[in-house]
């Protein structure tokens, strides 16, 4: 981006900018959760449509002078639910946490049970954790990976349900790389008398492009963040059914925000409309095909423990107790070479989460550059030569330098 009048009022601002640039450019990134927008999006971000406020819906709002406000939101809203084949949407939402307030609050009342996945075992830190809102308002019950295959254990997930009997039973995790059957929890949400909420946040783009089971026509509510595998700019929906849509729609304004941030609503609806085009299908596939491509070469060439014993969707979780290797000193090493992670939990560690005994890695952005399946080979041998050489500082600098190389081959959008 040539920024050129921010150039002239804030040169220090505009440095750090351009230093973040180059080190997106020439860096490799493999945290699950990250992506880049489109030169299309982060136009939509930065127009004049942040000057406006329009507290309320189309059609019904608190401000005058919101008649393209009000286009602006309806094509957002018609694009989403033509996505993802929703009754409902509202895309107002700031980010992911308070779209999951929002949902908890649509259909249950505070104190009420829900059945969620264990933090440690791929869950969210707004799926009930004692230090978020949702561990202090709710009352939350946990459910895990089965001990041996670190898949879902679905019979033992009902069994939990029928003796906790929940209000809202909660799917869909931020570290779990496994497709995750929608209909089979449809089913035990049932049995129990229970809502079905989904947070599809990590798996929203593999779901739109139909690499991943959709969860609209099990789920009551779904949540969702419009960046990750999505690749749109920062922000949230909730989608639902029709018969809820009223209880949303008031749970999300007045109840927990006010003024829509117009200039996101804008740049989702061109992310939703990049999303709809049959390019995205092939990138999303390809996202998949790159994790599956490097899971393999760690496990089979290299010998990482991979959770689960691989991945069906865009992330991996490497457990690294085998290698002894210290996961915060994996990830600054990895850092220092050039490649950005992230350090985590794995199911039933002995660590902490500032201290844990994963590495989790995706996919998304490396195929939203263009690299794979010979990229990802490369990528794994350098994880493994990092793991060999943690404390080489020298060898670090080398690796990072044949990083920066092959980046330089696949260039940012928008940079």
């Amino acid at each position: 981006m040539k920024l050129k009048c921010l150039k002239k009022s804030d040169l220090k601002l505009y440095k750090d900018i351009k230093e973040e640039e180059k080190r997106q450019a020439e860096g490799m990134e493999l945290i699950a959760s990250e992506n880049y927008a489109s030169q299309s999006v982060l136009e939509a971000m930065g127009t004049v449509l942040t000057n406006k406020y329009s507290e309320g819906y189309p059609g019904k709002r608190y401000y005058a002078g919101n008649e393209i406000i009000d286009k602006v939101e309806n094509l957002a809203i018609d694009r989403a639910k033509k996505l993802f084949g929703a009754q409902h949407a509202n895309v107002q939402l700031f980010s992911g946490a308070p779209a999951n307030m929002c949902a908890y609050f649509s259909l249950l009342k505070e104190g009420d049970k829900i059945l969620s996945m264990n933090l440690a075992h791929g869950g969210h830190l707004s799926h009930g954790s004692p230090v978020n809102f949702s561990g202090k308002w709710f009352r939350f019950h946990f459910y895990g990976v089965d001990k041996k295959t670190q898949m879902l254990d679905y019979e033992a997930i009902e069994k939990l349900a029928k003796k906790i009997r929940p209000k809202m039973i909660l799917t869909g995790y931020t570290a779990y790389p496994r497709i995750i059957d929608f209909k089979r929890f449809r089913k035990i949400a049932d049995r129990v008398g229970a809502y079905l909420m989904v947070d599809m946040a990590h798996i929203a783009g593999l779901i739109a492009a139909k690499v991943h089971p959709n969860p609209i026509p099990y789920a009551d509510i779904i949540t969702s963040t419009t960046h990750k595998t999505l690749r749109g700019p920062r922000g949230a929906i909730i989608l639902c059914k029709k018969k809820y849509a009223k209880q949303v729609d008031k749970t999300v304004f007045p109840m927990i925000q006010a003024g829509p941030h117009d200039h996101i609503t804008a740049a989702k609806a061109v992310c939703f409309g990049e999303a709809l085009k049959p390019s995205f299908r092939q990138y999303a596939r390809q996202v998949v095909k790159n994790a599956k491509i490097l899971a393999d070469e760690l496990i089979k060439k290299y010998g990482f423990d991979l959770v689960s014993g691989g991945t069906d969707t865009h992330l991996i979780l490497i457990d690294l107790k085998n290698k002894k290797i210290n996961a915060k000193k994996f990830v600054q090493a990895l850092d220092m070479a050039g490649i950005s992670t992230n350090k985590n939990m794995v199911p039933y560690d002995t660590g902490t989460p500032f201290d844990p005994s994963g590495l989790r890695i995706g996919t998304p952005a490396i195929t939203t550059r263009g690299m794979k399946e010979q990229e990802m080979k490369q990528i794994a041998s350098w994880i493994n030569q990092v793991a060999d050489n943690i404390d080489n500082k020298k060898e670090l600098i080398k690796i990072k330098k044949a990083v920066k190389t092959l980046c330089q081959k696949f260039p940012v959008p928008g940079v």
